[in-house]
């Protein structure tokens, strides 16, 4: 089916209007006309070859809400006219030990996982994602959509923000009694103070900019840090049990993890394009603090975070663009000059 989508054609040309195919749905797939895309870091990344393996042209977006067009034959859990989701995969081998126990960000089979966009397709073609009119997804990997309609704008950013930040809380087992803190409070960061909170855990947020502390309580932060100030970044020395740095710059970590407790963990789940500085051994070893990192979410879990989401009124704050502004909303993104995700209205595509 040909279907209107913007690409990047290379990594310095900027997008434009293409059209892509997409196929007829198989007897396990689901046909989903796309409403809404949440704007990711990863998608700059991607699009602008920052990242290893970027095939062109390249149509990003994996925070997707659409209303279901069509549904093959063996399909079961979703019909036409239902608003669902699709995150961050499309497919993975389905029969591996991460896979069985529904951790397929994990998958460990020949290719791995395959993701929305830039995933490898039979043929040599790549996967192309939400800045486009239309999808057709295995309903495998196909996600309910339960917030009220007027919500669904702001639900996009939840299939990557929020299972990157709810993967990790619920892994390190993040609730009453534990004391987090979240580091960065962008798209990634602003998802995991709500949802910190929302677990019930001591929330604190740490952030460079003093201009952000009263934003960052409103997001439901019980206590804010600037990060540049050494006497607040000391007050809280040896006191974590959990730490998730969502910053996707390169940076020292050792004023981070000199705040965990003994058998504390930072979590880094922020990818910047390059290496963060050596972590010095000696600030783990005297405490058994660890520095781990996160990947998204599987299927079980997005799906439970979007529950979760629903049940509590929890959305992401958003601004809406249309999908001709994606090069400025770019350049805004570069600056952090968005509170806190933009997000595609699709039918500035659509009647384009």
């Amino acid at each position: 089916m040909q279907t209107k989508a913007f690409a990047a054609q290379s990594a310095t040309t900027p997008f434009a209007p293409t059209t892509i195919e997409r196929r007829a749905p198989g007897p396990r797939d689901v046909a989903i006309e796309i409403l809404f895309c949440g704007v990711c870091h990863s998608d700059l990344h991607t699009a602008r070859g920052e990242w290893p393996g970027t095939q062109y042209p390249c149509v990003p977006g994996h925070e997707i809400i659409g209303k279901v067009t069509a549904v093959g034959a063996e399909v079961k859990k979703f019909k036409p006219g239902q608003i669902v989701g699709v995150g961050c995969l499309v497919d993975s081998c389905r029969t591996c030990a991460s896979c069985g126990e529904g951790l397929e960000q994990y998958c460990d089979g020949p290719v791995g996982f395959t993701g929305t966009y830039n995933g490898p397709v039979g043929g040599g073609f790549n996967t192309h994602g939400g800045y486009s009119a239309a999808i057709t997804v295995d309903q495998h990997f196909v996600l309910a959509i339960k917030h009220a309609e007027k919500d669904l704008a702001a639900v996009a950013p939840l299939l990557c923000a929020g299972i990157t930040t709810w993967s990790p809380l619920k892994h390190w087992k993040a609730g009453p009694g534990k004391k987090v803190g979240i580091v960065g409070i962008g798209g990634l960061g602003h998802m995991g103070v709500k949802l910190s909170h929302a677990l019930g855990a001591h929330t604190v947020a740490f952030t460079t900019s003093p201009d952000k502390v009263d934003d960052a309580k409103a997001l439901g932060a019980d206590e804010v840090v600037v990060s540049k100030n050494d006497a607040e970044m000391k007050a809280h020395a040896n006191s974590f049990d959990l730490i998730i740095n969502t910053v996707a710059a390169s940076h020292n970590l050792d004023a981070f993890t000199s705040l965990l407790k003994r058998d504390g963990t930072m979590v880094l789940v922020g990818a910047p394009s390059s290496p963060h500085p050596s972590p010095a051994v000696f600030n783990l070893v005297f405490k058994r603090r660890g520095i781990a990192g996160s990947l998204i979410g599987g299927l079980p879990e997005t799906q439970e975070m979007l529950d979760f989401c629903a049940q509590n009124g929890i959305t992401s704050d958003v601004e809406m663009i249309r999908m001709q502004d994606i090069e400025t909303a770019y350049g805004r993104m570069l600056k952090s000059d968005v509170k806190y995700r933009f997000v595609i209205d699709m039918a500035s595509l659509k009647n384009s």
